[in-house]
């Protein structure tokens, strides 16, 4: 099984185009006027409209209604990231050191979704053993 996407139900489909194209750096791909896919390495990051949920799976879900998925993002440098959206995204948390050794930076896409940009420690080099 490969997981091949995950998808967010929007109000706004090009505010949160807006939002995850900034983000990634990728452009959006819109295949209808309701639906668009930023595709990423590993997966894709779909986004629609309630439209289509409304007609072929009524009720399913709605939009800007979550709060248990946190949505990461692996970057090689998550300050960078963080200097480059300052003062343009909902910040929640500061690039922060974790106790595994990850470095996070925590903020809010415009629908209040979760995001989270990481790196993951780099290995350490040893010496010859003795």
């Amino acid at each position: 099984m490969k997981l091949a996407s995950v998808r967010l139900v929007t109000n706004d489909l090009d505010r949160l185009v807006s939002f995850y194209t900034m983000l990634t750096g990728v452009a959006a791909t819109r295949l209808t006027p309701d639906f668009a896919e930023i595709r990423l390495e590993g997966a894709i990051l779909a986004l629609s409209t309630e439209r289509p949920i409304k007609q072929f799976n009524a009720g399913a879900a709605t939009a800007a209604a979550n709060r248990s998925a946190i949505f990461e993002f692996q970057v090689d440098d998550v300050d960078s990231v963080h200097n480059r959206l300052s003062g343009t995204v909902d910040c929640v948390m500061a690039p922060t050191d974790m106790p595994w050794g990850n470095r996070s930076l925590l903020l809010r896409d415009p629908d209040g979704n979760l995001v989270n940009i990481f790196s993951k420690p780099l290995p350490q080099e040893h010496g010859p053993i003795a």
